[in-house]
């Protein structure tokens, strides 16, 4: 396995949704075909009515296609809500098409939002971007974006994480005196992760863990954690493992502790939307009217979630790829999504622009690392290399 490839499973992974999840592996394996270019876009609503933002005359594509790391989950929940009634939901492709909407009204252009992870075997969006020119926009980390920079160099224009959702998690009843990572690295805790995440040789290159207690054999799956007996600490993502160990793991069924990387030293932007760099200037006109209505789409996903939930749960089912997603994590991921802060408005009154102090901090941490593993970033790389917050509209918040 390559370290690119690693790293990406160690960010939208194998992750364990249910005592099932044993099996996860090689059911969604069965099912890596990527969507062919243009695929499973709904057919032009020629017959709605435009409402206030016109994006076909804005110059967008027919239909926006934007591709994300992993199958339908309530952390996309934003770009579902972009999805007016009637969407078209490809089993085969592992997309979810129609109408793109804005406050309830027909923009004149379709949006696509397509499946990564097993849809497109495992490789990093940004990879299926260079691959597939259909995309117009696609997820990716900040740390991602620096260690590609210079083979296939991306420029992010909204941030739907201001925190990004990884963790490492223990059990607070063998840990009851751990708060933090570092505290878990004065432990003989193993932590177990997918090997060669970037964020991994951060925490043992500054001391937080010691190169010596961790694993990177984990592969998605419960089985290691719970055959442990709590001795063992492990990766995760807020927003899923701590609801889905204690409620629907049967042989673990209780609550589990655990802290952000974000907290522990390592502010990604997590999932950007971004576009290939070299094709920002012709998309300008775009998303100047495109990414305030993902900005709203965002502030209302969040405000009443239920019916986007309701397709992403309904496209999950028949999308049948071994992936297990239930109500219960949907309804859970979008409350811990708000109380841990990973959404909101950061320093300010608005949703999705970037820090450029903060993408700085992920550039000065993550280039010695990619250098050390051979995948040198771009030289001279500037945060305006990597995110622009040009498209923003600053009154647009929660």
């Amino acid at each position: 396995m390559s370290h690119r490839t690693a790293s990406r499973l160690s960010r939208r992974g194998l992750r364990p949704a249910a005592v099932g999840a044993l099996a996860l592996s090689a059911l969604a394996l069965t099912a890596c075909s990527a969507p062919a270019s243009g695929t499973g876009a709904a057919a032009a609503a020629t017959d709605l009515p435009i409402g206030a933002v016109d994006l076909a005359a804005a110059g967008c594509p027919a239909t926006v296609v934007i591709q994300t790391d992993w199958n339908p989950e309530a952390e996309q929940g934003n770009l579902y809500q972009l999805l007016g009634p009637g969407a078209v939901i490809d089993a085969q492709n592992k997309a979810v098409s129609g109408p793109l909407f804005a406050a309830g009204e027909y923009t004149g252009v379709n949006v696509e939002v397509r499946s990564g992870g097993p849809a497109i075997g495992f490789q990093t969006v940004t990879s299926q971007q260079y691959t597939d020119p259909s995309i117009t926009l696609g997820y990716a980390n900040t740390d991602e974006a620096v260690q590609l920079s210079a083979e296939m160099p991306t420029t992010a224009v909204f941030a739907p994480f201001e925190v990004g959702p990884q963790i490492i998690m223990w059990d607070p009843e063998t840990y009851p005196e751990v708060e933090t990572i570092a505290d878990l690295g004065e432990t003989d805790a193993v932590v177990r992760y997918f090997g060669g995440a970037a964020y991994m040789e951060y925490l043992t290159g500054s001391g937080i863990l010691d190169p010596a207690q961790v694993d990177g054999s984990y592969d998605g799956t419960p089985a290691s954690f719970i055959a442990a007996g709590g001795a063992d600490a492990q990766q995760g993502f807020a927003t899923v493992e701590p609801y889905v160990y204690e409620n629907e793991i049967a042989d673990w069924g209780k609550p589990v502790a655990f802290q952000l990387i974000h907290d522990a030293g390592y502010p990604i932007y997590a999932s950007a939307l971004s576009v290939r760099t070299g094709e920002l200037e012709a998309l300008s006109p775009c998303l100047t009217e495109l990414v305030p209505v993902i900005q709203q789409a965002t502030v209302d996903y969040y405000a009443d979630p239920a019916a986007t939930n309701e397709l992403i749960l309904r496209a999950v089912e028949e999308f049948d790829n071994g992936w297990v997603y239930t109500p219960g994590v949907a309804a859970y991921s979008v409350q811990a999504q708000v109380d841990l802060g990973l959404v909101g408005n950061g320093s300010n009154d608005t949703v999705g622009d970037f820090d450029l102090d903060r993408v700085q901090e992920i550039v000065d941490i993550t280039t010695p690392l990619f250098e050390k593993l051979g995948s040198s970033p771009a030289s001279g790389l500037t945060p305006d290399d990597l995110v622009t917050n040009e498209f923003i509209d600053p009154a647009i918040g929660f």
